[in-house]
C-alpha cells in the first residue's frame, strides 16, 4: 500500500471517529437537556434549616457535629429539619453517644467539590468541630469535572478539618445511574463515572486521614429497587425515608470519628 492511500486511510478513520465521538456527545447533550427538563426544580434551591442543639435533654456539652458539601448534606428534598441528613445524624449520634450535639450545616446546594475549602472559610473563626461530615460529587460528575481535580479539592478540605482537631468522615459519590429520569445511555455513563468519582475519593479521604463511606454500596440497591419511596417529588434528591438510609450509613463511621477524638 502507498503511503499517499495510507494517508488518506488514516484521515478517514480518523475523520470517521471525530465524527462518531461528535455524534455520541450530540446525543449525550441532548439527553441531559431532557433529565434537567423532567427534573426542574420543584424543590427550589433551600434547605431547610436544621442547625440548633439536638437532644439538648441528655445534658453535658454537645458535640459539634459539622455537615459540609452539597444538596445531599444540606439535606434538600424534605419538609422538615427532623428529615434533613444533618437532623438525623445528629439525633442518632446523640442517641448513640448519650450526649447532645450541636449541628452546624456548611453545605450549600449545588456545590462542587471545588467549594468546599470556601465553606470552611465561611465558618466562625473559633469553631472547633468534633467530627465534620462531608458528601460531594454528584455535581463534578454531571460538569465533567475530573475525578482526580475533584479528589485533589476533596483532599485540601480534608486536611485543613483535620487541622482543626476534627475527625472526619467522607460520604463518597453515591451512584448516579439510579436516577430514573435520566434516560439511556446516559444513565449508565453517569452511572460509571459516579463510581470513578467515588474511588478517586475513597483514595483522597485515606491519604488525607478521613473515613471513607461507600455510599454507592450502601446506597445502590434501595434507591434502585424503590425509587418512589427513596426518592423525593424531584425523583433526584433523596426523600425522609432515602435520607433514613443514608444516616444510618454514615453514623457508625461518625461515631467512632467522635469517640477518637
Amino acid at each position: 500500500m502507498s503511503r499517499a492511500r495510507r494517508v488518506v486511510i488514516a484521515s478517514v478513520a480518523t475523520g470517521a471517529a471525530a465524527l462518531a465521538g461528535w455524534a455520541a456527545r450530540s446525543l449525550l447533550m441532548r439527553q441531559a437537556a431532557v433529565a434537567r427538563e423532567r427534573i426542574g426544580k420543584p424543590l427550589g434551591e433551600d434547605s431547610i434549616p436544621a442547625d440548633r442543639v439536638w437532644s439538648r435533654k441528655l445534658g453535658g456539652e454537645p458535640i459539634e457535629l459539622l455537615v459540609l458539601g452539597d444538596s445531599l448534606a444540606a439535606g434538600l428534598g424534605v419538609g422538615h429539619r427532623k428529615q434533613t441528613l444533618g437532623g438525623r445524624m445528629a439525633k442518632g449520634l446523640a442517641r448513640r453517644m448519650s450526649q447532645p450535639v450541636r449541628l452546624s450545616t456548611a453545605a450549600v446546594v449545588g456545590s462542587e467539590s471545588n467549594a468546599l475549602e470556601g465553606q470552611i472559610d465561611a465558618l466562625p473563626g473559633d469553631y472547633r468541630p468534633d467530627v465534620a461530615v462531608i458528601i460531594v460529587g454528584g455535581n463534578d460528575v454531571t460538569h465533567l469535572i475530573y475525578p482526580a481535580v475533584a479528589a485533589g479539592q476533596l483532599d485540601r478540605a480534608i486536611r485543613r478539618l483535620r487541622g482543626l482537631g476534627a475527625g472526619v468522615v467522607v460520604g463518597t459519590c453515591p451512584d448516579l445511574g439510579a436516577i430514573r429520569p435520566v434516560p439511556q445511555p446516559l444513565r449508565g455513563i453517569m452511572s460509571r463515572m459516579s463510581q470513578h468519582m467515588a474511588i478517586a475519593q475513597t483514595r483522597a479521604a485515606r491519604q488525607a486521614g478521613a473515613v471513607p463511606v461507600s455510599l454507592r454500596k450502601a446506597l445502590r440497591t434501595a434507591f434502585r429497587e424503590d425509587p418512589d419511596g427513596m426518592f423525593s417529588l424531584d425523583r433526584f434528591h433523596p426523600s425522609a425515608a432515602g435520607y433514613r438510609r443514608t444516616a444510618e450509613a454514615l453514623l457508625p463511621a461518625v461515631e467512632q470519628a467522635v469517640r477518637r477524638s
